[in-house]
């Protein structure tokens, strides 16, 4: 038997109306990739907080034993003297810094008195080698992708000599080639010794790394599956999630299509920074009433590049191109325009240009169309908050009150907030971009029962996703884009991935 080389016992953590943790005991053995599976706010991040002293002793109840030792970390800074680094799924790195700046930040070569560059630069390319990242250490964060991004924060983890790698949705942002690479570069350091555990909600992927799978619900551990002893099945992986079995990831639904409600023509958008880059290229196409018009693509194709410069310009340059309304010809100039003719965008970045983090979910869930809520420009709070209620109702959003700060929930629960404030809008089209991104299967299926529900009432909805199974199982039509341009265009039930990967791969200029 494998020494146990963390073993976390009878941890509790509770914030102020919520238990979040409630006696959880984990133990993972020395060079085994440990998984952690449980819907949005089961308590999985939580849990990993605690082990790398974000949330400090004394904060919480339990003990920590690491490497037989039993450990009071106070700070980051005391689990990573151990080897123990987390990498959260919002990557931490500067983006007008380079890469091996990041990746040495608080972790200097050198002395107290001057950093030696030399051995900074000299190191960080060796790491990156080690993590298979060609690209020079002296290349700024902000001109890489998100893949490479993710590999950086690993060669970060492995020069501050990482035992146990906690990795937080690490393939959320990332398309299938990038997380094949992440994932197998996991079974790599394993077979060095190195121990992780894996926080994600793409049971595949779990399935293909780990060795063991632990479920958290409401904050208490439902049960440890070993695949020594037994198959990782995705049916009993959901079951022990959500309490309940779901047959069919994607609800049923009959279609009844109307006219076209939006049409696009020659749609072109330059890059806004960099000079004669065109991120859309002559884009066309079509939306009818009472469809789901799936857009499906590689990560770079202009996907949400184009989402953003339909909802009133608010990416691009050099836009140019017509829209057509209910057969009208319209221009949004901003973000106000679009709204008012019924459009609505969910961003896929729902911290940075979603949410405001620090006020309430109340506050969020009215801010896109306040003067449903308001006289003469003033506020009825009491109004506000009973919106609110029923919205975090009927999304299933779990929080103490909808006075609670929108920063403190968990991803899927701040993606809840996210789309009941652009339904409360009530649009007519509604654009969805990654809306399941780093979330639970549970709350995915809720998702897709309210885009259903949308597109019952005859409305529209464009969803963009980089999960091809998504596309597939939840559009009528679906459109493939590829470096910035339309490349195809087929029905959901002729289609299937291999279809659609060879229509990208055909197109390539």
């Amino acid at each position: 038997m494998a020494k146990a080389l963390l073993e976390m016992r009878n941890i509790t953590k509770e914030f102020p109306g919520v238990k979040a943790l409630s006696d959880v005991t984990l133990t993972v053995e020395e060079g085994e990739i440990h998984a952690l599976c449980g819907e949005n706010g089961a308590g999985k991040s939580t849990l990993m907080n605690v082990l790398s002293g974000i949330y400090g002793y004394g904060t919480y109840s339990g003990d920590i034993f690491y490497d037989g030792n039993l450990c009071k970390f106070h700070s980051i800074k005391d689990s990573e003297d151990l080897g123990i680094v987390i990498i959260h799924q919002e990557l931490a790195l500067v983006p007008l810094l380079t890469i091996a700046e990041n990746m040495f930040l608080g972790n200097e070569r050198g002395t107290k008195a001057k950093i030696n560059w030399a051995e900074t630069f000299d190191k960080a390319d060796k790491l990156l080698a080690e993590v298979g990242l060609k690209e020079s250490s002296h290349t700024l964060i902000k001109d890489i992708g998100v893949g490479k991004q993710q590999l950086v924060e690993i060669a970060k983890a492995l020069g501050k000599k990482v035992r146990l790698l906690i990795l937080d949705e690490p393939t959320a942002s990332l398309n299938e080639n990038e997380s094949k690479h992440l994932l197998d570069l996991l079974l790599e350091f394993k077979k060095q010794g190195m121990t992780s555990i894996i926080i994600s909600h793409k049971l595949n992927e779990i399935s293909y790394v780990a060795d063991k799978i632990t479920v958290i619900r409401d904050g208490a551990v439902i049960r440890t599956m070993d695949k020594a002893h037994e198959s990782f099945s995705e049916n009993t992986i959901i079951a022990a999630m959500v309490g309940r079995d779901i047959t069919d990831r994607f609800p049923k639904r009959t279609p009844k299509i109307g006219e076209v409600c939006l049409e696009v023509k020659n749609w072109s958008v330059d890059h806004p920074v960099f000079d004669g880059i065109k991120v859309c290229d002559g884009v066309n196409f079509k939306l009818r009433k009472g469809e789901v018009l799936g857009i499906s693509g590689l990560m770079g194709a202009g996907r949400t590049e184009l989402a953003m410069s339909i909802f009133g310009k608010s990416y691009g340059a050099n836009i140019s191109g017509q829209i057509f309304l209910n057969g009208k010809e319209v221009d949004f100039p901003n973000v106000k325009s679009a709204i008012k003719s019924g459009i609505a965008y969910v961003t896929e970045d729902r911290k940075g240009n979603g949410l405001i983090l620090t006020e309430s979910i109340t506050k969020n869930t009215v801010a896109a169309k306040p003067e449903k809520v308001s006289k003469h420009w003033i506020y009825d709070y009491d109004e506000c908050r009973r919106v609110a209620q029923s919205t975090a109702k009927e999304m299933h959003t779990k929080c103490a009150t909808v006075d609670e700060n929108v920063g403190n929930l968990s991803g899927g629960n701040m993606q809840k907030v996210l789309l009941g404030k652009w339904l409360f809008a009530d649009p007519d089209i509604l654009i969805l971009d990654e809306p399941t991104r780093g979330i639970d299967v549970g709350a995915k299926y809720e998702i897709y029962c309210i885009i259903n529900k949308m597109v019952a009432e005859g409305k529209s909805v464009i969803l963009i996703s980089s999960e091809m199974p998504e596309v597939l199982g939840m559009s009528d039509r679906i459109y493939v884009m590829n470096e910035g341009r339309m490349v195809a265009e087929m029905d959901a039930k002729d289609a299937d991935q291999e279809k659609i990967m060879a229509c990208i791969i055909n197109s390539g200029k």
